[in-house]
């Protein structure tokens, strides 16, 4: 089994209380208050997961500054990393999902789709082993801040009121299904379209880590107790292994798949897609 996996078993197991095997619950999701304080009447609490989070900004931090301290022609190993992440994400996303009014948007798209992949990063570090993804509240933000923007993208290329009116009220739509459709668009545009953003990758990273506590807390538990059971425990193990390197993929994929949604938000705010 993996030292991660391993560790993270025997934290479970250690939180655990009586006989038999002890499911895991979402006691992981709400870790015990590190420091708190207050800030204009505020309260605000730091956890396990407030600094893993910033473990996982400033280590992103430092990889953009090393791969662009001294750039070469030919890139070495770090700077052809991080070259090649961008390019991903200008090309591939700005460039292509935009369109020729995308690569200002470049840069944003390229610190959002970093941002969430070195978060979700965490949820296979050692000792970290969480991904602050996982917590609603952190995509949800994200999703707040895009937007926030690609509203004040559309009201800046097309103007307030050809850009509401756009929503509201479809170009060949009869008049009377406007009393239909007109809802729906709002619900969509200002509703589902940032909800489904949060959740699609807030249920991904938390049933990724679940399942790996799963596998990995059964693994210890399997070995423990002895028996018959220890013939299971190298499958629990194996399983474990499995679905770490199956969470690696959903990590990037979910990092992916965030920025080109946002992209095709913006593609939608620049030209109007009714």
């Amino acid at each position: 089994m993996t030292s991660s996996a391993l560790a993270l078993g025997g934290v479970l197991a250690a939180e655990g209380s009586g006989d038999g095997f002890q499911a895991p619950g979402l006691g992981e999701f709400y870790p015990e208050v590190v420091a708190n304080f207050s800030v204009l009447g505020i309260d605000f609490a730091i956890t396990r997961i407030t600094i893993i989070l910033w473990v996982a900004t400033l280590a992103l931090v430092a990889f953009l500054v090393a791969t662009v301290r001294n750039p070469q022609i030919v890139p070495g190993k770090l700077q052809y990393v991080g070259e090649s992440g961008y390019s991903l994400v200008r090309d591939g996303i700005a460039r292509d999902v935009i369109g020729p009014k995308g690569l200002p948007f470049a840069p944003f798209l390229g610190a959002l789709f970093f941002f969430i992949l070195a978060n979700n990063l965490m949820a296979i570090i050692p000792f970290a082993q969480i991904s602050p993804m996982s917590k609603f509240a952190f995509p949800l933000v994200l999703a707040a801040i895009c937007w926030v923007m690609y509203i004040w993208i559309g009201i800046r290329e097309q103007g307030a009121g050809k850009y509401f009116k756009d929503i509201l009220f479809l170009p060949g739509v009869p008049k009377p299904m406007y009393i239909l459709v007109t809802p729906i668009e709002i619900l969509q545009n200002f509703v589902v379209r940032p909800f489904t953003l949060a959740v699609r990758l807030f249920a991904n990273m938390f049933a990724g880590h679940m399942l790996l506590v799963v596998f990995s807390l059964g693994a210890v538990y399997l070995f423990q107790v002895g028996n018959y059971s220890i013939v299971f425990g190298p499958i629990s193990a194996l399983m474990a292994i499995v679905m770490t390197f199956f969470e690696l993929l959903v990590i990037f994929l979910q990092a992916y798949v965030f920025t080109v949604l946002m992209g095709t938000y913006l593609n939608g705010s620049i030209e109007a897609e009714h």
